[in-house]
């Protein structure tokens, strides 16, 4: 079988065209191809009126035309044999292993995988999330959205399905994938009730209802294979053995409860806003490192206006769907503006996960059919510059912020919020124009100067105008801002050595975004099969 990258197609062409396009490519005859299916299909928008669908295919041709052709087209890079993408374990448990259970900590994407590929390898994982079931933390949120009642240990950051559930359930991501972990995770997504389209768009997405029926089945894969989930269980210390080099070797977990779970062979997938865990690690001497991230706000537009912008007379067609975009700018005070989680026809939702404290990110269903289109617009920050206090200084900084947010909304969740022209112009807003936020509780307009470092307001006011030359209306006096956006990744790394445990705590396995090694759904999915690869590896000897 073949793969064949980069053939390019009108954006309404008829089914056969595609066929014939493979063999003029390739250089063979019709009855030389036996069939192809698609691999990934997106869209070349540089020319909005003319858009074209790109494919990347999987060709079988007869035996003859394919050695030729691989022969002919040696020097094409588009032209290649397919893959191995399938994925084997690398180990499993001896049958009726009956040896310490490992533990997975935390429920989210790469909790989930993690607890998933253990399963599927034999070691029955106990899976330990804080939250509560998805269906249970769902209502606990929406209290949030509708009545301004924050649960701190079931929103949108904690409880099964990790803060992915209420998002985009965006599927692509740009780390080395050269084992294809990417499409176990995919099928795995397929096999729980996921559309299969995410097998094949170029940028694949779900949606948060669709995710929670999705976690659901996958927790009862886990179960069937021997895997138990403790609900509503926090790890509130750890026990730790001291080994003669200076290191140390976990032992156990002691839970909120006052239980103590002993483990052995622990994998930390807490999530970027595990914040009192975090805490805990540092104060019991687990190697921490403080790290990047970015802050700034949710920028809405009505999805009409980009989907103008980016695919002119081709906007609303049914092969294209909502529109996204891609921004960045560096700016002269040597910071870079860039839009972050772009969710076309999503909304603003809350998601902070601290009592007094305003954070804010983007959610869509998977039909991505609501009025307006919003995108993180947030600025770069480093510890260097930052906040050089030490491994934690970062999670200070994000709640300074967060907590000037809940102040400017007015103390009861509402997030602060300001029209592009009035924050350019850098006065308060004090009344909505064209644009209607979609943040629930609810935005109170202000001064977002109140809530966000200067370093970051200067490069807003540069960038908004650069971007506005680039999508159309970008930076329209009705556009609305609303803060604060400071979860964009986690501001610490747990830092872990080849064989993927701490530095210093021998099997400790951090994972995923919490531990600073994933950046959204898929990453921090792969990230857990490799992780609980590791855990295999390491129980077994």
């Amino acid at each position: 079988m073949l793969r064949l990258s980069g053939l390019s197609l009108p954006l309404d062409h008829p089914p056969e065209a595609l066929g014939e396009a493979i063999c003029a490519r390739l250089g063979v005859d019709s009855d030389a191809l036996r069939g192809f299916t698609i691999f990934k299909r997106g869209n070349d928008a540089r020319r909005r009126n003319a858009i074209l669908l790109v494919y990347t295919l999987d060709i079988v041709l007869d035996a003859a035309a394919e050695a030729e052709v691989l022969t002919r087209l040696a020097g094409d890079k588009d032209v290649r044999r397919t893959p191995d993408m399938a994925y084997r374990f690398p180990t499993r448990a001896p049958q009726g292993w009956d040896g310490l259970r490992p533990v997975v900590i935390g429920a989210g994407p790469c909790g989930l995988f993690a607890g998933l590929i253990l399963a599927q390898m034999g070691f029955r994982p106990i899976i330990l999330e804080r939250g509560k079931v998805v269906r249970e933390r769902t209502k606990d949120t929406w209290g949030l959205w509708r009545r301004s009642v924050l649960n701190p240990d079931s929103n949108v950051q904690f409880g099964e399905g990790g803060a992915g559930t209420f998002s985009d359930g965006k599927l692509y991501c740009r780390v080395k994938d050269p084992r294809f972990l990417g499409r176990k995770v995919l099928e795995e997504f397929v096999k729980a009730g996921a559309p299969d389209d995410i097998l094949w768009e170029a940028h694949p997405h779900i949606g948060t209802f669709r995710l929670v029926t999705m976690v659901e089945s996958i927790r009862r894969t886990i179960e069937e294979l021997g895997g138990e989930y403790r609900w509503q269980t926090r790890v509130d210390d750890i026990e730790l053995t001291p080994l003669p080099d200076g290191r140390q070797r976990l032992r156990g977990l002691h839970l909120n409860d006052g239980s103590f779970l002993e483990a052995d062979h622990v994998v930390l997938a807490v999530g970027h806003s595990a914040r009192p865990t975090f805490e805990m690690l540092h104060a019991r001497g687990v190697h921490i490192e403080a790290k990047p991230f970015s802050i700034g706000v949710r920028i809405e537009h009505p999805q009409s206006w980009v989907d103008q912008a980016r695919y002119g007379s081709c906007a609303g067609h049914p092969d294209l769907g909502a529109a996204a975009y891609s921004l960045a700018h560096h700016c002269a005070n040597g910071r870079t503006v860039y839009s972050f989680c772009m969710c076309p026809g999503g909304r603003v939702v809350a998601a902070t996960s601290e009592e007094g404290r305003v954070v804010t990110n983007g959610m869509s269903q998977y039909s991505r059919a609501e009025f307006n289109a919003n995108s993180g617009l947030v600025v770069g920050i480093d510890p260097a510059r930052d906040y050089p206090d030490g491994p934690l200084a970062g999670i200070a900084f994000q709640r300074h912020w967060e907590s000037l947010a809940y102040e400017a909304g007015g103390g009861t969740y509402a997030a602060p919020g300001q029209r592009v022209g009035d924050f350019l112009a850098g006065r308060a807003s004090t009344a909505l124009g064209e644009v209607t936020p979609s943040y629930k509780p609810g935005v109170t307009m202000t001064d977002l100067s109140h809530c966000l470092p200067d370093f970051v307001i200067e490069a807003f006011k540069e960038a908004l105008p650069v971007f506005g030359r680039q999508i159309a209306r970008y930076d329209h006096p009705d556009a609305v801002m609303t803060g604060v956006e400071t979860r964009t990744s986690s501001p610490i790394r747990i830092t872990r050595d080849k064989d993927f445990q701490s530095l210093n705590t021998e099997r400790l396995f951090p994972a995923g975004e919490g531990a600073g090694y994933a950046g959204g759904i898929l990453s921090a999915a792969i990230d857990g099969i490799k992780v609980a690869e590791a855990v295999a590896r390491s129980i077994l000897g």
